[in-house]
């Protein structure tokens, strides 16, 4: 790292005292870059150099020692991996484009970072400043494109700028809700040399106030709310998790007794074997936790933001309760379901103060109805998924055995659609930040990247990718960037020759009519071996477990596609347009 130095000076004859004189370093705005990432603690980054950004990448030549930069085949798949990487990590991600088509490639990668709250610094290239909307080769207004999809975004024209710009960037991307912050800078930015004073970490801006104050009065009417109720329920998001608030979470059920289910973005705040935690809310979520929510008499949501897939038909969601809604970003108070107590403000702040207040119980009898609600659900559901008597192979059987063979400790990156829905559904986790997947936006080709920049952000766990036949096309260039960094991540293809999802919904609802989801698959294991990783294809039950013992113990890379029912569907489902009430076991 580049410091400011201080030169001693000669002694003056006359009177013996020395002489000092500062001198600052003359950087380039590249290299002004560089030296803020390695002052925020960035080791790594994913990136694809492209003429706009070329002056950066120079300077990366230099730093080589302090920064580990990724290669990847694709800019959406750097992005993904710098997602992957902070959601395993707890970290800021960071990625570089160039101008033009490297920086709308970005575009759907934040996009889903925004929506699932996933900090991230994006650096992209730009055309000489004097050149902007002159329709320049690769000039795209960048900002305009990327404000509403950026938790913040900034075009540096000048290289005096950049340590003040980086140092708001990375404070802006890592608190409060955390989210995604874009900086573009043009080519004559990076290239200027300025005198560097040094970098400063940003730890206020005036207008931005990343923690609501948090109001007692508030947390004191919710604790009278939670001591008064015979049926309350917890649901919770990955605010939890962001909050780094598992323990004080766990603490607040274990101490008011209270049933507690989760978000797909929650799922390993809380160990899945914990007994007061009751299963997955949604579309596609257990039995009892969505038909209870219209029969509890309190309902206390921590870290989540009501987004339909969890409510369902909002006109028929918890009428019955009364709801206390923790959360850190105030425009998510009130914005699909009314709550009767607001608890603004960090839940890492807020939960042990509202514990604190609670008293200490056991709702036996209303937890029991869960379980029951729970037996329903293993006796027409549970029991065929995971030991099914047909030929057919099917995911949750897979997912099953995936669970005894990694104890519950490995890191599982989904991708989207049925296998999504099924891994969430029946994966077991024993450790935080341990589920990766694509929430709120349901990007397709997320888990690949996802996963290779979530095995550099946790090198010491085993990471494995499950994706469909679907969406490992959207991405599968990735295996490059795999083969090249020779990144120890684990593929597994559930493949039903179908783009399942939308199938099952073209089956239920539109009489069968399968328009344009049947999809043609290349021969995947000797894709994998043309990039030098290991593979094969498993599509009998008694191959299986050997398979997948198989792809964990092998040393690299590995991809395990396994051959799945073709037309198998994911239950129970909430059909949209329903109450979370109206789900379908079948």
């Amino acid at each position: 790292m580049v410091e400011i130095i201080e030169k001693a000076g000669l002694q003056n004859e006359a009177t013996a005292l020395p002489i000092k004189e500062k001198e600052l370093l003359s950087l380039t705005g590249s290299q002004a870059v560089l030296e803020a990432f390695i002052a925020e603690g960035v080791k790594t980054i994913f990136g694809y150099p492209g003429g706009a950004i070329m002056p950066i990448y120079d300077a990366l030549y230099d730093y080589h020692d302090q920064l580990t930069h990724i290669l990847v085949r694709h800019e959406q798949g750097g992005i993904h991996a710098a997602q992957g990487f902070a959601r395993s990590s707890g970290k800021t991600g960071v990625v570089f484009a160039t101008s033009g088509p490297g920086a709308t490639n970005l575009v759907t990668g934040l996009a889903d970072a925004m929506i699932d709250s996933t900090p991230l610094v994006c650096i992209t290239g730009q055309v000489y400043a004097h050149l902007l909307g002159t329709d320049a080769f690769q000039e795209v207004d960048v900002i305009n494109i990327t404000t509403p999809v950026t938790k913040w975004n900034y075009q540096v024209t000048d290289a005096t700028e950049i340590p003040a710009v980086l140092a708001k960037a990375f404070y802006i991307a890592g608190t409060g809700r955390p989210g995604p912050v874009l900086i573009d800078i043009t080519k004559n930015a990076q290239l200027q040399k300025f005198d560097y004073e040094g970098y400063t970490k940003c730890t206020h801006i005036r207008s931005y106030r990343p923690k609501p104050i948090v109001r007692k009065e508030y947390v004191e009417a919710a604790a009278k709310l939670i001591n008064e109720a015979k049926k309350p329920f917890v649901i919770f998001g990955q605010g939890v998790i962001l909050g780094n608030a598992e323990k004080e979470f766990k603490a607040f059920i274990e101490k008011g007794g209270l049933p507690a289910a989760w978000t797909i973005l929650g799922l390993s705040a809380l160990p899945t074997d914990h007994p007061q935690n009751v299963g997955m809310l949604g579309m596609h979520g257990n039995y009892g936790p969505n038909v209870l929510t219209n029969e509890c008499d309190v309902l206390i949501a921590v870290g989540m933001r009501f987004d339909d897939r969890v409510t369902g038909r909002l006109d028929k969601y918890a009428k019955q309760a009364q709801v206390i809604h923790l959360d850190i970003d105030p425009a998510e108070i009130d914005k699909n379901v009314k709550s009767a107590v607001p608890v603004w403000g960090d839940c890492k702040e807020t939960l042990p103060i509202l514990t604190a207040l609670i008293e200490e119980k056991q709702h036996t009898k209303w937890l029991a109805k869960f379980n029951e609600f729970t037996q329903q659900e293993i006796d027409i559901v549970i029991k065929d998924e995971l030991n099914p008597t047909t030929d057919d192979l099917t995911m949750g059987e897979v997912i099953k055995l995936l669970n005894e063979l990694t104890n519950g400790d490995a890191i599982i990156v989904t991708d989207v659609g049925q296998h999504q829905m099924v891994t969430c559904r029946y994966a077991k986790f024993n450790e935080t930040k341990s589920n990766i997947t694509s929430g709120g936006a349901g990007t397709m080709g997320f888990a690949l990247p996802a996963a290779i920049g979530a095995k550099f952000g946790a090198p010491h766990r085993t990471v494995v990718a499950v994706i469909g036949d679907g969406g490992v096309q959207m991405t599968i260039q990735e295996l490059g960037t795999i083969m090249q960094t020779e990144t120890n991540v684990k593929i597994l293809i559930l493949n039903n020759q179908f783009l399942g999802m939308v199938r099952q919904w073209q089956q239920l609802f539109h009489d069968k009519r399968y328009s344009f989801v049947d999809i043609a698959s290349p021969d995947y294991v000797m894709v994998a071996k043309g990039y030098r990783i290991e593979g094969q294809r498993v599509s009998e039950r008694e191959n299986l477990k050997a398979a997948l013992k198989t792809m964990l113990n092998h040393n690299g890379a590995y991809l395990l596609e396994v051959m799945v029912g073709k037309e198998n569907n994911v239950f129970p489902m909430v059909p949209q347009g329903c109450s979370v009430a109206e789900i379908r076991l079948k």
